[in-house]
């Protein structure tokens, strides 16, 4: 492959790419415009030799971003993603990342082009009110962003991602809330009489979550063996409900149940069960172990909003659910259950997630630790045994 560079005018280049003929003998090139100087042009045109050999050759395009990132979402993330992150990350590359990036053409995208919307985002990027977006929320504009870009390399749109020469900004660590084991049962106990009794029992006792729990099934329970097992879970989009199987081979699991939940399981199906007869008609079995009055799906959105109205006055104040399952999971490692099944109960894909949640936990895991190595081998005294 040959190259040469002609002069347009002050400060433009045009770059020819020899690249031999077809198979009807028919010459064959590509023309590249570079602004700047001669020596600019001649090490461009060293760089599109390179790529052009190697393989890793990208087409001129004038796609932008914004043009983009629309096929992205419609040719890749709608079949790709679950509904409900579909959602999200339309929203997300919708109201920011076009608005902010789209105008750019994709090839030209710069790593400061990025930084410079993040920097604008932490500063006044509420779209309703004055004041920036969380360092948190940012970080997940740039994961989407990022994995977006990904994929245009895939499609051979880009040779590198420039989201990856990108600082992201690096969120504060948020302190996760837990109940007590006296406060764990005061809520049990208070919510006896609620609806919200057994989902409040089996975050708790398993560390489900919310959709596992909503989406939990009575053949997926068997109170003879005093387990429950997480095969689909409820989800919430803007097309309405369904269910869907666990996004992972992890959270695809089979719980063992503490003795209080397997007690309350079998009174509430006895309970269902004449709610079901006095019904008839008007009841549609779903055969779902939380469900509405009337045995249909209870609505995610609905249950969270009653259960953090109903914390708010028995007196636990800002209360959601997922406080249920970090209170079984912070339980069970103050118990000293090893990391490991913990992980395995949460459906989370490494123990090294759960470590990271879980982290406010190590420090009196690691003075436990010191009490046991220090009844162990405490009678050594320091070498008073020698000699």
């Amino acid at each position: 492959m040959r190259g040469h560079i002609r002069q347009r005018g002050e400060g433009s280049w045009t770059i020819v790419l020899d690249l031999g003929r077809d198979a009807d003998g028919k010459r064959r090139q590509k023309w590249q415009s570079v602004r700047g100087t001669k020596r600019n042009a001649q090490r461009e045109l060293n760089n599109l030799l390179h790529s052009l050999q190697t393989g890793s050759y990208v087409e001129p395009t004038k796609l932008t971003v914004g043009q983009y990132l629309r096929r992205w979402l419609d040719d890749y993330a709608k079949t790709n993603v679950a509904p409900k992150t579909y959602e999200r990350y339309d929203e997300i590359a919708r109201l920011h990342l076009i608005p902010a990036l789209g105008h750019h053409v994709l090839t030209k995208l710069q790593p400061l082009h990025i930084q410079s919307m993040y920097s604008a985002a932490l500063q006044n990027g509420r779209r309703k009110r004055t004041g920036g977006l969380s360092a948190r929320t940012v970080l997940h504009h740039h994961r989407v962003l990022r994995q977006a870009l990904q994929q245009a390399i895939r499609w051979q749109l880009l040779v590198r991602n420039p989201a990856d020469a990108v600082e992201p900004p690096r969120p504060q660590h948020r302190e996760i809330r837990t109940l007590s084991e006296t406060e764990s049962i005061e809520l049990m106990e208070v919510s006896a009489e609620s609806r919200l009794h057994v989902p409040i029992v089996l975050g708790f006792a398993t560390g489900m979550r919310r959709g596992e729990i909503l989406g939990l099934r009575w053949k997926d329970v068997d109170l003879v063996a005093g387990s429950a097992a997480v095969r689909q879970s409820l989800e919430q989009t803007k097309a309405g409900l369904a269910f869907k199987p666990p996004k992972t081979q992890k959270s695809r699991r089979v719980l063992p149940l503490p003795g209080f939940a397997i007690e309350t399981l079998r009174r509430h199906r006895k309970a269902q069960a004449a709610q079901r007869l006095q019904l008839g008609s008007a009841y549609t079995d779903f055969g779902l172990v939380c469900a509405r009055p009337d045995g249909h799906p209870w609505v995610p959105s609905s249950f969270t909003a009653g259960f953090i109205a109903f914390a708010r006055r028995a007196g636990f104040g800002a209360l959601c659910i997922k406080d249920l399952r970090h209170t079984h999971a912070t339980q069970l490692l103050i118990q000293g259950v090893h990391p490991k099944v913990v992980s395995e109960r949460l459906g989370h894909s490494t123990v090294g997630m759960t470590l990271d949640v879980y982290s406010h936990v190590l420090p009196s895991m690691q003075e436990d630790a010191a009490k046991k190595i220090d009844a162990a081998l405490g009678g050594w005294g320091g070498g008073a045994h020698r000699g």
